[in-house]
């Protein structure tokens, strides 16, 4: 017999479709897939027979119009090949993964123009939530933001005004650290190399500063800073300038590894002894930073548990659950080897 429903019709499988086919209401198709706690065991089997062999693909459209809701979380970071928010992805997608929520990546490629217009597309979407990197949205974007009808976590960063909900640490208190630990390693002449100038690459400088100024250090033409993307070619190219205008230089701070790696290199290819000629200290604490030849000392940060954390405060506040802080500090951690070893 001809199945009007079989998989050769081209008209849409609608919920009602569902319904008709397992015996049930439309309600009871709708409430399986969306909260299937609230439906017995045998009754989702049987419907979710029906749904694989139909092929029930919901609308998120009309489920929005029904609820004022999907079940889409967006989530909004500068970079997509970054190994930083790599890491934060994967946390977040791991928490995802067999829920109710969908999450949908928006790459704002250090744009805040582009950032505004992500924000403006998700939330005319009717998501869930909005999970987005940093605290230095434009204008319009804040006001956006804070009129938002979905909870937000803030990530990367903390600070003292969230939208809603924030998990990250100080960029600020990281670097300074890391500039304490150059400082207490016997280097006296420190530098710093940065690349692309965003907001955290900025904060990061200025935690350099800080501790330099403190421990009566600092030379602010020990600094070479570029707007440029950060590679580990930039990195060598970076520390040359930086070799070249201060020849002196005993060690460098470096805003991220694929900058401390390029340095590395280059300072092998001068012939420089690194930790003894000069030290070398990244920031987020990449992989190939233990496997390096010397290691390289690094400022650890959080990421796989930045994403998890993140995906899960938004999703308890969803369900009723409020954190009991809205403002999470995950930290940091300064990670020594070899390369700043000049005591050891």
């Amino acid at each position: 017999m001809f199945n009007l429903l079989s998989w050769k019709d081209n008209l849409r499988v609608t919920i009602a479709d569902v319904a008709r086919e397992a015996g049930v209401s439309a309600m009871t198709v709708s409430r399986a897939l969306r909260d299937p706690d609230k439906v017995s065991e045998k009754t989702r089997a049987k419907i979710r027979a029906v749904v694989d062999r139909l092929g029930y693909v919901p609308d998120p459209a009309a489920s929005a119009l029904a609820t004022g809701k999907t079940n889409v979380i967006g989530v909004i970071v500068p970079s997509v090949t970054n190994n930083v928010f790599s890491d934060v992805m994967r946390g977040i997608y791991e928490v995802a993964e067999g829920s109710i929520w969908q999450i949908q990546l928006g790459n704002s490629r250090y744009s805040p123009l582009e950032e505004e217009n992500l924000v403006r597309t998700f939330l005319s979407q009717r998501p869930a939530g909005l999970i987005l990197s940093g605290l230095d949205q434009s204008n319009e974007t804040s006001r956006l933001l804070r009129s938002a009808d979905c909870r937000i976590v803030q990530i990367m960063e903390c600070g003292p005004d969230p939208y809603d909900l924030m998990i990250g640490f100080s960029h600020v208190e990281g670097s300074a650290a890391a500039t304490r630990h150059l400082v207490s390693a016997g280097y006296r002449k420190p530098g710093y190399i940065a690349a692309r100038l965003d907001p955290r690459s900025q904060r990061r400088l200025a935690g350099f500063r800080k501790a330099a100024e403190k421990a009566g250090v600092f030379e602010p033409g020990r600094i070479v800073t570029t707007p440029r993307p950060s590679t580990v070619t930039l990195g060598c190219e970076l520390v040359a300038d930086l070799l070249s205008k201060a020849p002196d230089t005993d060690a460098v701070l470096c805003n991220n590894d694929d900058l401390a790696l390029g340095a590395l290199f280059e300072c092998q290819r001068r012939g420089l002894r690194v930790p003894e000629d000069i030290g070398i200290c990244g920031f987020n604490d990449l992989e190939m930073m233990a496997v390096a030849n010397p290691p390289i000392s690094s400022v650890r940060t959080f990421r796989l548990d930045m994403g998890r954390e993140a995906l899960r405060m938004l999703t308890e506040a969803l369900a009723g659950v409020e954190p009991d802080r809205p403002i999470v500090d995950l930290g940091y951690e300064v990670m020594p080897r070899r390369s700043t070893a000049r005591n050891g």
